[in-house]
């Protein structure tokens, strides 16, 4: 477990004005992992730091999400567990994804659990050597994408107990997803509901007592008790994003770039490729040095704004690879100021879910798409939703 009670809030990267800069508040990422962990009393909080923590840091997050209650934490892939181990983590830390060729043994001599979803997987990690692995069985639960199909799943589990009597693993958990969690209502999460109790009585009766069940993500967590069984997986929610639309958590997520350049412009000057948007008056506009390969969705040009002192501004003309031009009207704003292209909105700045909603997106594809040319940095510097 985590020896630190209090969030570190090392910055990964020097603060800097003069380049596009992330900013991750790591007490939001605290106060969002209490107020979920508070909606499933009965369970234990996985926080799933997958994919650089949904671009929030890996690292930081994990220590924030523990210090604030999670006991362990999720990834997809050996490679982010070993990194997180790499970083002195020590908690329990669950990989779901691998290839049948993944670097198992690395993973079991580091005490990583490792999700099961085929008998090609069980025997590759069973051959791993490198004493008994902690399994979690995976059951589709009906999305037909990872996880053991349901006709597959009695034999699975009779392969993982002759698997435990050999000595060679441990189940410890079995596990699902829910395709429609973010719409209570759907009659597809009664259906995963029944398979999992389903598939946790065959693993049962095959002799199996796995000490851990887990079918909730964040959605499932804020709108249906009967999904938290004994552990529940909080990945978006950690980070201000609310699949269900039930609730109202804290963004955690800034991205600022400063204006390179300003110039003013005649009524009539086209702007960038393909001439899309065209001055119908005179105007000042300010060119962004970040643009798709940063993560700014393509798809948001001629909707999208971005905050230049205090106010809204359009962004206008097809985003660019790596430029943004935004319209300033007629305030005559000099380069080096900062444009918020989203944060949490509490100064009126646009946030990633109407980034999402231009782009007709969702708001993990937004903050986790930011690039590498990014600058980032951790603060904990909570600051309340409106």
């Amino acid at each position: 477990m985590i020896a630190a009670a209090t969030i570190d809030a090392r910055p990964r990267a020097a603060a800097v004005t003069n380049r596009p800069l992330l900013t991750a508040d790591l007490a939001a990422v605290a106060a969002n992992t209490r107020d979920l962990a508070a909606h499933a009393p009965g369970a234990a909080l996985m926080a799933v730091v997958k994919a650089d923590g949904f671009g929030h840091g890996a690292v930081d997050v994990a220590r924030t999400a523990l210090a604030a209650g999670a006991t362990r934490l999720g990834v997809t892939s050996v490679d982010e567990a070993l990194a997180l181990r790499a970083a002195g983590i020590a908690a329990p830390i669950l990989s779901w994804l691998n290839p049948v060729d993944a670097d198992f043994g690395a993973a079991v001599a580091a005490g990583i659990d490792l999700a099961v979803a085929s008998r090609p997987h069980l025997e590759a990690v069973a051959a791993a050597g490198a004493g008994p692995a902690r399994v979690h069985l995976h059951l589709d639960t009906g999305m037909a994408r990872d996880g053991a199909p349901p006709a597959e799943w009695a034999q699975l589990c009779g392969a993982a107990r002759l698997a435990e009597q050999r000595g060679q693993l441990r189940v410890d958990g079995v596990m699902g997803h829910l395709a429609c969690a973010d719409v209570p209502a759907d009659r597809a999460n009664a259906t995963g509901r029944t398979r999992f109790a389903w598939g946790v009585e065959v693993a049962r009766s095959s002799g199996l007592r796995p000490a851990h069940r887990h079918l909730a993500a964040t959605a499932a967590t804020l709108t249906d008790p009967r999904t938290h069984h004994t552990l529940v997986r909080i990945g978006a929610g950690l980070f201000g994003i609310d699949p269900s639309r039930t609730v109202r958590l804290r963004p955690a997520l800034t991205l600022t770039a400063p204006l390179v350049g300003v110039r003013r412009v005649r009524a009539g000057t086209p702007v960038g490729y393909g001439h899309a948007w065209t001055a119908p008056a005179a105007t000042h506009l300010g060119l962004l040095p970040l643009g798709y390969a940063d993560g700014l969705p393509r798809a948001a040009s001629g909707r999208a704004e971005v905050l230049v002192r205090g106010r809204r501004r359009r962004l206008v003309g097809l985003l660019s690879m790596d430029q943004a031009v935004v319209d300033l009207g007629d305030d005559a704003v000099a380069p080096g100021e900062v444009a918020t292209l989203f944060g949490p909105g509490d100064d009126g700045e646009p946030t990633a879910a109407e980034w999402a909603a231009w782009a007709g997106t969702i708001e993990h594809e937004i903050v986790t798409g930011i690039g590498p040319r990014v600058a980032r940095e951790s603060v904990a510097v909570l600051r309340s939703v409106r």
